[in-house]
Formats: C-alpha cells, structure tokens, sequence
C-alpha cells in the first residue's frame, strides 16, 4: 500500500529519512519521528463510523471485507464494537473514509 504524505515536501523528507535509515544512519526512534511529522495520521474508528462507512459505499459487509481483505465476520465484529480495527486494516478504513472504495480498489 502506498504511503500518503501530509505534503509533496514531506514525502521528499522522508524518503530521504528512509533511505538513511535502509543504511544505518538513522536510528529506528529517529526514523518513527520522522512516520508521525511525514506521514498522513490515522485516527481510530468507532463500530458507528465503520457501519456508517459501509453503508456510504452502499456495499454488504461481505463485499467490504473483500475490499478489505478481511473476513464477513471481522466487519461485523467491528460493527459491533467487538474489536477494533488497527494496523494495515484501520489505514484502508481511513483511506475509504476519505477517497471512498475507489481510494483502494
């Protein structure tokens, strides 16, 4: 998944950080300040914004674990406020949030 940068001059910083880091002249700690300035932030999502996000797409939850590579029952988990959604799974939710399932499709 490609990454999404707060601006094009953020990108050009932290590729530059990553390339240091690919060679050992950033530290790891140095290299997640660099994640949190750069990169775009994700925010947490309740089982209401996940149920109302579907629902925007007009799509099933077995169509959106499809987009989502994830199982029918882990959306509804979610919907329900069972689990919560993290890593690679909460960054799709926030980029369908934001561009909508062509975002990811």
């Amino acid at each position: 998944m490609p990454k999404k940068y707060r601006s094009n001059a953020m990108a050009s910083i932290h590729e530059t950080a990553l390339d240091l880091y690919e060679v050992g002249l950033v530290d790891k700690k140095t290299m997640k300040e660099f994640d949190k300035l750069c990169l775009t932030p994700v925010k947490p999502m309740t089982a209401d914004d996940i149920r109302s996000l579907r629902q925007r797409e007009n799509i099933s939850q077995d169509v959106f674990a499809h987009y989502l590579n994830v199982t029918k029952g882990l959306i509804s988990q979610w919907e329900r406020g069972e689990k919560k959604p993290s890593g690679a799974s909460l960054k799709l939710l926030s980029l369908v949030d934001k561009g909508g399932l062509t975002a990811i499709s």
